[in-house]
């Protein structure tokens, strides 16, 4: 019963009423107004990008086992520990970026440098520049 008295109180069923005309809204009991929040649900929770669920028998046990995959954009706050990982992977992949940018830069300057004909040790090659010959040929 004490679900009844305060269900007028209610966020999601406040929306609601907000949403209809003020007699329709002033006619609903509040046994009508707990079946509708019963119905509709608060719906925030309901808005994924991906949304499977489904149910797989398990061999040999007479039940079923249920999934629920969801994914969708977090609107939470983030706590102190989320924060924390997540400015740790920017970092890694920002490392990431740049050890990738440095290592192709030299390879091409390698390149170039080999296109040139320039030498900066006698005797001694990377290989580099004959694979790209073989591999371009």
């Amino acid at each position: 019963m004490g679900n009844y008295k305060t269900i007028r109180t209610d966020p999601d069923i406040l929306n609601l009423l907000s949403r209809l005309p003020v007699d329709t809204a002033n006619c609903l009991t509040n046994e009508q107004l707990q079946h509708l929040k019963v119905a509709i649900g608060s719906g925030q929770f309901r808005k994924h990008k991906i949304d499977m669920r489904g149910t797989f028998p398990v061999p040999f046990y007479p039940s079923r086992i249920y999934f629920v995959f969801l994914m969708g954009r977090n609107i939470r706050a983030l706590s102190r520990q989320e924060k924390a990982i997540a400015l740790s992977h920017i970092i890694l992949m920002l490392i990431m970026f740049l050890a990738l940018s440095l290592s192709l830069g030299l390879i091409l300057l390698y390149l170039l440098k080999s296109t040139l004909g320039i030498n900066l040790l006698e005797g001694f090659s990377l290989g580099l520049w004959d694979w790209f010959k073989t591999f371009m040929s």
